[in-house]
């Protein structure tokens, strides 16, 4: 058998009709479902987490959490504010600190 398991529960994940250590009779349908749940989570959830399957030891995939960097920083532009708002580096294209009236240059409203 085959086991999809989320890494973590976050809110959305706890209130949503999702299960977790859901298990499969088959490796393919165990990657399919980890993968389509993953990408459902991502469209429907509210967006503070990103999610996406992995292969994990054994017979386990598992449906990993990351903090979505663009809903942390308020930035529309996908760039999270470490590498791209307030940036500073000069080789950076977002260290353009008057475009857009922003710090970053991205037009994201950081300051």
């Amino acid at each position: 058998m085959y086991t999809v398991q989320m890494e973590q529960e976050c809110e959305c994940f706890k209130k949503s009709e999702y299960s977790n250590n859901n298990t499969f009779k088959t490796q393919q349908d165990a990657y399919n479902y980890s993968n389509i749940v993953a990408e459902l989570m991502n469209e429907e959830f509210c967006g503070q987490h990103t999610f996406y399957s992995q292969r994990a030891e054994g017979d386990n995939f598992v449906i990993r959490v990351a903090i979505n960097a663009t809903a942390v920083s308020g930035c529309s532009t996908g760039v999270s504010c470490d590498v791209g708002c307030g940036s500073t580096d000069d080789w950076s294209l977002e260290s353009t600190a008057d475009a857009n009236n922003d710090s970053c240059g991205t037009g994201c409203g950081c300051s």
